[in-house]
């Protein structure tokens, strides 16, 4: 089997995957600013991440996965100066801040569960973590990292290049070209130079969220919460920390910054960022209108949607493509997922219920047998290649192929031998479930099924069409389809 080889942002290349302190894995993903509901930019980057964790634990890694809540601090426009995104959000509802933080953290996770995406180990708030914060804020402060202006306290770009930091670095933005680029903002003046940025901001009078501290009362700078949270829990060096590409730059360049500040350790050993999502090859946003929420895609209630699409349909759709290129919505695109899903969702009901049936007259189809070991190997291979879900998924389309040749009696089970049969069934159902995390969505209620299939063999067996059909009608309003064999009758999910 190839060695797990992941794409590191900092260097630009894939590296072979070395964990500080192998079995344990320390892996740190930044999670929402629950000021609003999740959008599904959002979900596909949970969702690359669900299946890094779910693949490093199924290969034997035990992982300490850890995914904030911001809570505090990410303010409009994601700079230093302007109100509170949560601050904002609680004044135009009326409510107090932390019933907007309780709302949305309450959607996001209603969300991802919805996604069949796994709880992380640790799920830490920014308000959670003041006194780190705090703490923090101090040390950089005795190592001349910061400097104290008007209540506020801001990290010291060029005094962290001096003592030998590489601000840019992640993202390979230039210093020059940035301070070029950066227009006079308010309160840039409190700066030393414009690049700095807040890691404690002073409150303003209106700002509704604030804290006690040695600088006055005030509110901890966005890319500092990450910092002290993932080092707090993961230590001061650690090995994956994830996001997305919107993230890279300031947020992620600011963190090493911070953490290398704070230690004089390089914080993460592998940067990983998942790209963007485009609808109908346009960029994703709000003011174009061609912006939508999963529970949109979910009640297929956004004017630019044909019709619903489950849960494990987009997840689904989110696998065929790889987690650092661009992921295109349409309706078309959608629908051939929906169905390639269904058909994945039919093999993993089936794929349960085969039994081994040992026939000493059936020859070995040694061909067979090699195709399904390949196509397990070749799995591992592309999920080893940089998480390559959309070639791993193509081995498991070749699995299923088997399957519904075991379940038609087109293959007998002896012709594999039980070795191969166990590989290809426990293989299927693993790789499925547990990896890519696709389970069976269908309602169907086993106990009543089997009744009316009982009765559809009898309607047809006296002929009585009619009710034949109406089997048939309640299937299909279900979602569901009765299948007539040859050896046997039986259903499956409408494809």
């Amino acid at each position: 089997m190839q060695p797990l080889k992941l794409y590191n942002t900092l260097s630009r290349q894939k590296e072979l995957f070395e964990p500080l302190s192998p079995p344990y894995v320390g892996m740190y993903v930044c999670g929402p600013t629950v000021y609003n509901y999740v959008h599904l930019g959002n979900s596909r980057t949970f969702l690359t991440f669900d299946t890094l964790f779910r693949y490093l634990t199924h290969i034997g890694y035990k992982v300490r996965y850890v995914r904030n809540i911001t809570d505090v601090g990410h303010l409009v426009g994601d700079g230093d100066e302007g109100e509170d995104k949560i601050g904002r959000m609680a004044k135009l509802e009326k409510l107090e801040p932390m019933e907007i933080v309780q709302r949305y953290t309450n959607d996001f996770h209603t969300v991802l569960t919805a996604f069949n995406m796994l709880p992380p180990s640790i799920e830490p708030t920014a308000t959670g973590h003041m006194v780190e914060q705090i703490e923090a804020v101090q040390t950089l402060l005795a190592k001349g990292l910061a400097y104290e202006s008007n209540g506020s306290v801001y990290f010291d770009i060029e005094k962290y290049n001096q003592q030998g930091g590489n601000y840019g670095k992640l993202s390979g933005r230039i210093l020059d070209d940035l301070l070029n680029e950066t227009r006079e903002l308010d309160g840039q003046s409190e700066k030393r130079n414009p690049l700095d940025f807040a890691i404690w901001k002073r409150a303003s009078p209106e700002h509704i969220m604030r804290w006690n501290s040695p600088w006055g009362e005030g509110f901890p700078g966005w890319h500092l919460e990450c910092t002290c949270m993932s080092t707090k829990y993961l230590g001061k060096q650690f090995d994956i920390h994830g996001g997305g590409m919107d993230l890279k730059f300031p947020h992620h360049e600011c963190e090493i910054a911070q953490g290398d500040g704070l230690t004089g350790v390089e914080p993460v050993r592998y940067w990983m960022h998942s790209n963007m999502l485009t609808v109908n090859g346009q960029k994703m946003s709000k003011s174009l209108g061609n912006s939508f929420l999963p529970s949109e895609l979910f009640a297929g209630s956004h004017y630019l949607l044909d019709q619903p699409y489950s849960p494990m349909t987009v997840r689904f759709f989110m696998l065929q493509s790889h987690y650092r290129s661009t992921l295109d919505f349409s309706n078309e695109a959608l629908k051939a997922a929906q169905k390639g899903y269904r058909r994945l969702a039919n093999g993993l009901r089936i794929a349960k219920t085969l039994q081994y049936q040992a026939d000493e007259t059936v020859s070995a189809d040694e061909k067979k047998q090699q195709d399904i070991r390949q196509a397990v190997q070749q799995f591992y291979d592309a999920m080893n290649d940089d998480l390559n879900t959309a070639v791993a998924i193509a081995q498991v389309f070749t699995l299923l192929k088997y399957v519904n040749m075991l379940y038609a009696t087109q293959l007998h089970p002896a012709a594999l031998g039980e070795d191969v049969f166990i590989l290809l069934k426990d293989s299927f159902v693993t790789l499925m479930q547990e990896v890519l995390g696709l389970r069976e969505e269908g309602t169907a209620d086993q106990p009543v099924v089997d009744g009316l299939l009982t009765l559809y063999r009898e309607y047809k067996e006296q002929r009585q069409y009619d009710k034949v059909d109406q089997i048939r009608s309640y299937f299909k309003a279900q979602g569901l389809v009765i299948k007539d064999m040859k050896h046997q009758i039986d259903w499956a999910y409408e494809e």
